[in-house]
This record gives structure tokens, C-alpha cells and sequence, in this order.
């Protein structure tokens, strides 16, 4: 069985890449756990100053497995010993060192999450992003409501998540949520190029720098990310309602990435 996630260490940085193309990257239990593994050896990695975090064609990520959610609904109470519970959302929110998000293709509600956990992100032409959480019925739990506001603004964060529209690379850069959007087959060689810039600081001011940002940009972030996953854990127990809706979005979500591929 091929690996789940792949790493690559050298020049400074460490790429991750997750690795389920068949399932579009979407995040399962065992994704889940590797993603936080490979942060934390990145963080705790010296020769490491930047990663970048990619996933296999045709997508980035497509958010959250619906076939293996039961990870992502225990309680603290519900855990086992020695199961912290850590999500990719608290592990990229614990780095202390940059990441960049190169996001190669959809980036859809979990997926999306991922990639707002970043940084900052680089795009390719067939990226898209979206935020279907209310569509199947779920309150997200990854920083969304958070991440996306301060990425877009507050009312732009509010269209989106209210009605689950997706929106294309163009869209995303002249809002501002990507940084840059690239040809695909030149987005890894940027976001290399980009990650090297970033390497050659100097890796303490580099630390302090990403944490200063993180106090005064974020003003607030962690008690409303906390107020956040209280509303999602609250929601939670309605599996009966995700998978009435879930064919239903992904459908959708099939169709508008069929015509990205075929236009492509």
C-alpha cells in the first residue's frame, strides 16, 4: 500500500505532500495523524526552516474523508489513553516556523482549512477552493470561520460559507486569499523558489517573526478558534444528516472538478 503522505527533506525546507489521489487527498484518520507527524518533525527539525505543503494531482485536498469521520467526533472524554486527539488544524496552528500551502487543484472544506492553516498560499491555475461545511451539515472545526474572515474579510467569508460556492484561482487571487497563482506545472517550482527565500533568513528572527505575526495579525484568533471547535463539538452526532447530504455534494463537487480537468 502506497504511503499516505510523502516527505521530502533537503535545502532547508521539508515538502509534504498528501498522497491519496484516488480519494482526492481527502483526510482520513490515518491522513490525519500523518499530517501531524510530519509538522511536528519539521518543527522539531533544526536544518528545517520553511515546508511546503502540497498534495498529489489532480487535487490538493478534498476535505474530509465522510467515510471515516468517527475520528474527528470523540469528545476529549471519548478518547483512549495516550490519544491526544491533535488535528492538522492544532498542529499547523503549533508550528513555529513558516509553511506555504501550494495548492495544486480543489481545495474543498477540510482541504480548504488545511490550506487557510498556512501561511500563505500559492495557487495553481486549476485550483479552486470552497466550503461546504453547511452544506452536509456540519459546523467546521478547523479554523473556517476564523481563517477564512481574516483571508477575505468578514462579509465575503460570510457568502461563502453560506451558500458553498466555489471559486477559482482568479477569484481567489484577486481576493486575496492566494498570493499568487502560477501555470501548474511551474506551481512546486515557485513555491521551492519562494521556500529558499524564506530558508536563507535567519532562522530565530524567522520564528519570532511568524509568531509576532501571529499576536498582532491574529488579534483574538485563539479564543475565537476555541469558541469555534466548542459550536462544532456541540453539533456533533449527526452522521444520519451528513450521509443524506453527502452524495449530493459530492456530485457537485465532482462535476465542477471534471470541468476544471477537461478545461484544463
Amino acid at each position: 500500500m502506497a504511503d499516505v503522505l510523502e516527505v521530502w527533506r533537503g535545502e532547508g525546507r521539508h515538502e509534504i505532500t498528501l498522497n491519496r489521489p484516488g480519494r482526492r487527498n481527502a483526510i482520513n484518520r490515518e491522513l490525519n495523524a500523518e499530517i501531524v507527524a510530519a509538522l511536528r518533525a519539521f518543527d522539531a527539525d533544526a536544518d528545517a526552516r520553511v515546508a511546503v505543503l502540497t498534495g498529489a494531482d489532480p487535487a490538493f485536498c478534498a476535505g474530509m474523508d465522510l467515510t471515516d469521520l468517527g475520528w474527528a467526533d470523540r469528545s476529549p472524554g471519548d478518547r483512549s489513553p495516550g490519544d491526544r486527539g491533535d488535528t492538522f488544524a492544532s498542529a499547523l496552528r503549533a508550528v513555529r516556523k513558516p509553511v506555504i500551502a501550494a495548492v495544486n487543484g480543489p481545495a474543498i472544506t477540510g482541504g480548504f482549512e488545511l490550506a487557510l492553516g498556512a501561511d500563505f498560499i500559492l495557487a495553481s491555475e486549476r485550483a479552486f477552493f470552497g466550503d461546504t461545511h453547511a452544506r452536509v451539515g456540519v459546523f467546521p472545526g478547523g479554523g473556517m470561520t476564523v481563517y477564512l474572515a481574516q483571508a477575505v474579510g468578514v462579509r465575503r467569508a460570510r457568502q461563502l460559507s453560506y451558500t458553498g460556492e466555489l471559486i477559482d484561482a482568479a477569484e481567489a487571487l484577486r481576493l486575496g486569499l492566494a498570493n499568487e497563482v502560477l501555470p501548474h506545472d511551474d506551481l512546486l517550482p515557485r513555491a521551492r523558489e519562494v521556500a529558499a527565500a524564506v530558508a536563507a533568513v535567519d532562522a530565530s528572527l524567522l520564528t519570532e517573526l511568524r509568531v509576532a505575526y501571529q499576536r498582532r495579525g491574529n488579534l483574538g484568533t485563539d479564543d475565537a478558534l476555541a469558541a469555534e471547535r466548542a459550536e462544532s463539538a456541540r453539533r456533533r452526532g449527526s452522521a444520519e444528516g451528513i450521509a443524506a447530504r453527502r452524495d449530493e455534494v459530492i456530485t457537485r463537487g465532482h462535476r465542477r472538478i471534471q470541468r476544471e480537468e477537461q478545461g484544463s
